[in-house]
């Protein structure tokens, strides 16, 4: 069997994007419940030195989304702006994310698969081929970043457990 980079890349992509939605409804929950503000669960962190709840999710969007936006024009960055401080932001973010993902087709990825991209941050410039970008860059920093995200919300008391995580798991029908 032959695996094509859209298969490797998009499905996986909303697989984890969706229970990431879902975490976020549940943070929200969360806040109602507890009494607490959003902005400060948006701005929670496993370490002072890492990226707080919110930057966590937008970089699983940018590192999916965003990549496959970014590896279309040829050239892709991290996204400096600030992060939302409102779980609306972020469903809202996500929601645009998992509709343009859903909107890409195999064509678009896969016609595209050799072809020169980079990640540009400042004066620093990665070049990459579209398939190697996605697949050792993209895709690692999707799974990190989207994992992150639920374990700041874990550290914060949010009920949440793996079945939250994994999303619609491709079964052999």
């Amino acid at each position: 069997m032959t695996l094509s980079l859209y298969q490797a890349t998009v499905p996986s992509f909303l697989q984890i994007l969706g229970p990431l939605a879902g975490l976020v409804e549940k943070a929200r929950e969360h806040c109602k419940v507890q009494g607490s503000a959003e902005a400060e669960l948006c701005d929670s962190r496993l370490a002072a030195d890492m990226w707080p709840f919110a930057k966590q999710v937008m970089a699983a969007i940018q590192h999916s989304a965003g990549a496959i936006a970014g590896v279309k024009k040829g050239e892709t960055g991290p996204d400096m702006t600030p992060a939302p401080t409102s779980l609306d932001a972020l469903a809202s973010a996500l929601a645009d994310a998992i509709a343009a993902l859903k909107a890409v087709t195999p064509e678009d990825v896969n016609g595209i698969a050799a072809n020169d991209t980079a990640f540009v941050f400042g004066e620093r410039r990665m070049p990459f081929t579209v398939e190697d970008y996605l697949l050792s860059f993209a895709l690692p920093n999707f799974y990190f970043h989207a994992s992150m995200a639920y374990a700041v919300l874990r550290g914060q008391g949010v009920a949440i457990g793996k079945m939250d995580w994994l999303g619609a798991i491709r079964l052999k029908p």
